[in-house]
């Protein structure tokens, strides 16, 4: 079991992921034997990772160490903070502990994966507290672009260790919702906080980020003007904007359809709790909205990210089986795009414009604003905690920087902030800090499927950008080790590299290489099998196609051996007999499979190995 380099009497803080990124979160507080785990969240992957659906942490130390683990404290329901539990939970089957909506986001996930029934799960609130032996846990009311958002506080025996989460300073929120709870955020500060961690995300943003009642303002200036179908895309968790974009369609009248599995889970499980007033009449089938006029018809969908899958952009791409874009139609993009994503959100616009859509997006249109505090949101928490050190997180390193000299100018020593990577730990007690160890397990996991197990290394992703960049070429051919011949091919296919009909030189070429490799394979080599055949076919067609194109495809040989395990005369190779008109016998462009038979032993001695067949 790995353990953590640090005096029995000292507090450890460190994170699994959410460090030098933004997603991925997962922070934990250990002392002795007793660990709070903070959040479990995925990080969506970079176009460059080819087939990767999510990157998780590498749960190896927790897994070690999973009988000290109290529980799991979520801060609120996003991807990038719970979409790594099912992952998690098939390692650990830790108490997880959640707010109603990120619960509720939560158990549909667990049921998805067939993990519920064995979970244990606990609602909280705000004003709950949870009791463990040496630690305990409290809450605090922040606001974000989620509902049921809370900062979490470990108190310890050295300190109170505080995680903000994800949070803005959000005043006025939309529908009489309670805002940050300023009391219980102060009265902390005032307790002492030993360690305050903050989200870093607006760490660049020299503002105080807008209030989301600012948005509902010009949402429903834009739904009065719009006289069409109104197409509304925007993250399925930002229930507040549902609220408002469903409050305003509804003012004036029109049917609200929805589209896509994640909105269709928000819309139900805000109606539940409440955060959420569409009457049942306002709701109609997804069949139903051709037998309203235009201007009476709201579809609320997801793809505001240009997802290729989401509801959107088969609506742009007119592959929708419900829905074509029509001249009239507005899309609203509700949302701005997450860093990676720019590029195919602007394509997905381009195609909305080409249909004949009025597209309306972005900060420009007054439809967005952040759910993370800017500059000045990050300053007043740090004026409400009054920490004694600090650690930024939730955020790339140069967010990280800034922020630590934000801590600086209100007042904690320079000295008493520390800029974390993922899997650096801070030993702490009431009167120091320090990094004192690092968790070499901790780095990132692939996931390529549904399960914790359907993991990609990085030779793999190496593998899949070699293919998306040069392309493959297969060697085929069918020899013969009982007597030394080529039976059929060499042939070669090439499949992202070169078009085949344009490159019949390059082809015949690369058909000469294989065929004089395997030749000099049975002619070098004492004991000719497959791997051998193999590694002679790919160094010396990666030679020949390097040399007359500059590119490196993956080469995959198909050698099919026959009597591969009955050579029981001809263990070696030798070398034809010049009478037998061998000895320049070149590949032809036409196919003589089994065209000539091993010959006879004659008078005790045997004819040496002929080789033959198609190398075109």
């Amino acid at each position: 079991m790995t353990k953590l380099k640090i005096k029995n009497n000292e507090v450890a803080f460190y994170a699994m992921g959410g460090l030098g990124e933004i997603g991925k979160n997962m922070y934990c507080v250990q002392f002795q034997d007793e660990i709070i785990v903070i959040d479990c969240g995925v990080l969506f992957p970079e176009d460059e990772l080819l087939g990767v659906d999510y990157v998780i942490q590498n749960y190896d130390y927790l897994i070690e160490n999973k009988d000290k683990i109290k529980g799991i404290f979520i801060t609120h329901g996003h991807e990038d903070h719970i979409g790594g539990l099912p992952f998690l939970l098939q390692k650990v089957n830790a108490p997880i502990y959640a707010g109603p909506f990120a619960m509720s986001l939560i158990k549909g996930k667990l049921e998805e994966k067939h993990l519920l029934r064995n979970a244990e799960l606990h609602e909280i609130n705000e004003f709950d507290e949870v009791h463990f032996k040496k630690l305990w846990v409290s809450f605090f009311r922040t606001t974000h672009s989620i509902p049921d958002t809370l900062g979490i506080a470990v108190h310890t025996p050295q300190g109170t260790i505080v995680q903000t989460g994800d949070f803005k300073f959000d005043l006025t929120p939309v529908g009489n919702l309670p805002g940050p709870n300023l009391q219980q955020m102060a009265k902390l500060g005032d307790d002492g906080v030993l360690l305050l961690t903050s989200d870093s995300t607006n760490a660049e943003r020299p503002e105080f980020t807008k209030s989301e009642r600012w948005v509902d303002i010009h949402i429903r200036r834009i739904f009065e003007r719009i006289k069409g179908r109104i197409i509304f895309a925007s993250f399925a968790s930002n229930v507040y904007r549902l609220r408002e974009a469903s409050d305003a369609a509804i003012a004036q009248g029109r049917k609200i359809a929805v589209f896509g599995r994640s909105m269709e889970n928000a819309i139900t499980a805000g109606q539940e709790l409440g955060y959420l007033n569409i009457p049942k009449d306002s709701l109609i089938d997804q069949n139903e909205i051709n037998n309203y006029p235009p201007e009476k018809v709201l579809i609320m969908c997801t793809g505001s990210q240009g997802e290729p899958m989401a509801a959107l952009s088969r609506i742009a791409n007119g592959t929708h089986r419900q829905i074509t874009i029509q001249p009239e139609d507005t899309v609203v993009f509700s949302s701005n795009p997450i860093p990676g994503n720019t590029t195919s959100v602007n394509a997905l616009i381009n195609k909305l414009e080409e249909s004949g859509a009025n597209v309306i997006h972005g900060y420009v249109n007054n439809i967005h604003t952040s759910g993370h505090g800017g500059q000045v949101d990050e300053e007043f928490m740090l004026r409400l905690m009054k920490p004694k050190f600090f650690a930024p997180v939730h955020g790339e390193y140069r967010m990280q920087k800034i922020h630590t000299k934000l801590a600086e100018m209100t007042g904690v020593p320079k000295e008493n902030s520390f800029v974390l990577a993922n899997g650096d730990v801070l030993a702490l007690t009431k009167d120091s800090c320090r990094v004192a160890d690092h968790i070499d397990s901790v780095s990132d996991v692939y996931i390529d499927g549904r399960d914790a197990g359907d993991t990609v290394g990085n030779p793999e992703i190496r593998e899949r950008r070699l293919l998306s960049e040069e392309g493959v070429v297969t060697a085929i051919a069918v020899v013969d080790l009982k007597d030394y011949q080529i039976v059929a091919g060499p042939d070669i296919v090439s499949r992202g590299f070169v078009y085949m009909h344009e490159s019949q030189e390059l082809i015949k070429a690369a058909n000469h290489e294989v065929f004089w490799a395997i030749l000099n394979t049975f002619k070098n080599h004492k004991h000719v099998d497959q791997r051998v055949l193999n590694r002679t076919i790919i160094s010396r067609l990666q030679k020949l196609l390097y040399d007359r194109t500059g590119r490196r495809p993956v080469i995959i040989p198909m050698v099919t051996i026959l009597n591969g395990n009955n050579r029981s005369e001809n263990q070696h190779y030798r070398r034809p007999n010049n009478k037998n008109n061998h000895k320049n016998e070149r590949p032809s462009n036409h196919s003589h499979r089994n065209s000539q038979q091993h010959p006879k032993k004659r008078n005790g001695k045997e004819k040496q190995p002929v080789v033959t067949g198609n190398t075109k």
